[in-house]
């Protein structure tokens, strides 16, 4: 996928959460998954301990939305 589609795609994501309230998002990702790995580092994404048992994720990430931006 195109680097610039991706990150789009996941800042639409973001804005949709936020919009429905959300105040946190939580994404999990496989080891094999650099790109997307990178991709979440880039947008603000840090990662955590593992928040649930998840059969292909090797990583878990999450970022806070700052209060400003909810809606």
């Amino acid at each position: 996928m195109d680097r610039a589609l991706a990150s789009a795609l996941l800042r639409t994501a973001e804005e949709e959460a936020v919009r429905n309230g959300a105040q946190v998002m939580r994404l999990d990702t496989r080891a094999d998954l650099v790109e997307a790995r990178a991709l979440y580092a880039k947008h603000g994404y840090q990662e955590v301990e593992p928040y649930g048992e998840r059969l292909y994720a090797d990583h878990w990430l999450v970022k806070n939305f700052p209060a400003a931006r909810r809606v």
